[in-house]
């Protein structure tokens, strides 16, 4: 066995993460840390590099990270040595469930028409926190008047409302921006496991929108000037350009450093584009400025992480939801049960030598909670949610 694993427990951090972090299966990282086999399809040297980068990003010190890769005897059963905790099996947070659907029994129980965290309807339906308010104005200025952002957060932290919102908000203030949106479907960063945007895809996206009668030229340079040309009169026609990529950790790292020359694209002193990337943390690890293989693009990028909902925000959050909803929320849930929400969605864990605490307070963890607490306890003819319910499902 490697000391890699008892260094991943130590940070926090699950197999799955590291193998999403490195794109090869979970079992070939079950392999790896248990029997120490290396995938043969890769090179180790390499796989080594990669590693060391996750565990800098997850808080790792540099003498456990230089002896990450030696081997270690598992204990035997009649030592007093612990027995390893074995890594959960399924999700990375055993306490983050599923999709929750809320059954009809328990909207004629509760008296609601509408799921209250279902998709929104329109804007006012989005609950704002400062943290929140701070990533969709960055957004918004950033599109309006340039710059390169890069929106990190968790499954389920609210990045696919924000960039709704942001093409909405654009819309309705009637800003001439045109925002310029790749397909990313069955996009990944390695070819083994999808197809992957590159920069050519993105040059088409964008001459699309912005010139979409021009016949694309045979060449790719003479593509990219016809593209360069096209933004140039674009510009002078009144308008700015916005490349905005949601799942953009599944960006391959050639296409990263790519971004940087779509953004040096420009007239004069004004930039022509601005670029807006949102993705999951692993995002975060590829844009890290001790990757050199993207150092340039780290400089230049700005980079926001959305949060989890605060603690003492909880019951702000669910009171605006069901209100939305047409509830008021102490009809649903009582403070025991919101308290129990929050201990749910929280882990204590140990990083870098420190007790911390993660908190999963992210809008969709909320959201499934609550309702498979408000089937339970409709199922059993309770009138109102508390913590029993909550911790019962």
């Amino acid at each position: 066995m490697l000391k890699l694993k008892r260094l991943l427990q130590g940070v926090g951090r699950a197999q799955s993460a590291l193998a999403d972090s490195l794109g090869i299966s979970e079992a070939a990282v079950a392999q790896l840390l248990n029997h120490s086999l290396w995938p043969r399809s890769l090179n180790s040297t390499e796989l080594q590099g990669r590693i060391r980068v996750f565990l800098v990003e997850s808080g790792a010190n540099d003498t456990d990270i230089a002896s990450a890769f030696e081997e270690v005897d598992l204990p035997c059963a009649n030592t007093t040595v612990p027995a390893l905790k074995e890594e959960p099996s399924g999700e990375d947070e055993p306490m983050l469930l599923p999709k929750q659907t809320l059954l009809p029994p328990t909207r004629k129980a509760f008296g609601l028409f509408r799921d209250p965290f279902d998709d929104l309807s329109c804007a006012q339906d989005m609950w704002t926190s400062p943290d929140i308010r701070y990533v969709r104005e960055a957004m918004y200025q950033t599109a309006r008047h340039g710059g390169f952002l890069a929106v990190e957060g968790e499954s389920g932290a609210g990045k696919s409302t924000l960039r709704r919102d942001l093409v909405n908000r654009l819309a309705e203030k009637n800003d001439p921006v045109i925002i310029i949106e790749p397909y990313v479907l069955a996009s990944e960063d390695n070819e083994s496991r999808g197809k992957a945007l590159k920069s050519t895809h993105i040059a088409e996206s964008m001459m699309a929108a912005v010139a979409p009668l021009a016949k694309p030229k045979s060449s790719p340079e003479a593509r990219f000037a016809q593209l360069h040309k096209a933004l140039k009169e674009s510009h002078a026609a009144g308008y700015r350009h916005c490349l905005l990529i949601e799942e953009a950790h599944s960006l391959p790292i050639s296409t990263l450093k790519h971004l940087k020359r779509i953004l040096e694209l420009e007239v004069g002193f004004t930039k022509l584009v601005s670029i807006i990337i949102i993705g999951q943390p692993e995002l975060g690890v590829k844009l890290s400025s001790r990757n050199a293989d993207v150092r340039e693009v780290a400089q230049r990028c700005e980079r926001i992480q959305l949060p989890p909902v605060e603690g003492a925000r909880l019951e702000e959050f669910l009171k605006f939801r069901f209100e939305r909803a047409g509830k008021a929320l102490g009809e649903v849930i009582d403070a025991s049960g919101i308290k129990a929400v929050a201990t749910r969605l929280s882990q204590s864990t140990r990083q870098a030598g420190r007790d911390e605490t993660i908190s999963y307070l992210y809008p969709l963890a909320i959201g499934n909670l609550v309702i498979a607490a408000m089937n339970l306890a409709a199922n059993l003819g309770a009138p109102l949610v508390t913590a029993e319910f909550v911790m019962g499902v």
